[in-house]
């Protein structure tokens, strides 16, 4: 879904982006907020304040922002998990702000690191025990392991694009069950289509990128796009016309 930007639109980027900038001087470190213009997108951050996740200005969405915009529905999601790339837990929600014709313009995302909480409750636990019996801080349990580095929440928060396309792309491969090299047409047109889905090719170069992972020409991937969207169309509609041939 393209996002075009209206007066009212660019009216809100500007107001908001103030309140990113001055309320994000008030908040802890521990909170980030950031804020995507949606008719910039894959690259949206036009405002960001806090160092929770290692993203600037001019960074690119989330996945789960990027699945919006292919999908056409934006939609706010509130107080869910989620985890930096280092493994810290997070609580993040999503809002998406909309023009006065109730179109989409911008999503406003705030990002809470857990983990400084979760020490300080560890901290204050074995304080209280110690106090109460230096027996019981001895036998307490311990504080449960960070998430590894491998596990992730809904949402995925990346530096650039290249690192968001090299992770829809590998889900997408490892969500087959079959490597790459194995597969068969069938296996390779399900992977474009589960990144159909993701909105991967609302990315720059992202036929060329899947098409290098999965050793087909970029005319295979245009070919399996034109056949999904032939499985897509109602009855009775003239398919979309193909773009190239292919041997696959």
């Amino acid at each position: 879904m393209n996002v075009t930007q209206s007066i009212d639109g660019e009216r809100l980027i500007a107001v908001f982006t103030a309140v990113v900038e001055q309320l994000g001087r008030a908040l802890p470190r521990s909170y980030e907020l950031v804020l995507h213009d949606l008719s910039k997108l894959p690259n949206s951050i036009v405002a960001i304040s806090g160092e929770v996740t290692p993203r600037l200005v001019g960074g690119p969405a989330t996945d789960l922002l990027l699945k919006q915009a292919a999908t056409g529905k934006f939609e706010s999601k509130l107080d869910y998990d989620t985890h930096a790339a280092d493994g810290r837990k997070l609580r993040s929600s999503t809002m998406i702000i909309e023009d006065v014709s109730s179109r989409p313009v911008a999503a406003l995302c705030i990002n809470a690191d857990l983990s400084v909480w979760e020490e300080l409750q560890a901290v204050t636990q074995q304080l209280v025990l110690m106090n109460a019996s230096p027996g019981l801080a001895e036998a307490a349990p311990a504080a449960p392991p960070p998430p590894s580095r491998g596990e992730r929440g809904q949402e995925t928060f990346v530096r650039d694009v290249d690192e968001l396309a090299a992770i829809l792309i590998d889900e997408a491969i490892r969500g087959i069950g079959v490597p790459a090299e194995l597969m068969q047409k069938q296996h390779k047109v399900e992977v474009v289509r589960d990144l159909k889905a993701r909105g991967l090719f609302l990315l720059k170069d992202a036929v060329q990128l899947i098409a290098t992972e999965l050793s087909v020409t970029r005319f295979t991937i245009y070919n399996y796009l034109n056949q999904i969207a032939e499985e897509e169309e109602p009855a009775g509609q003239d398919p979309a016309p193909s773009e190239g041939t292919s041997h696959e």
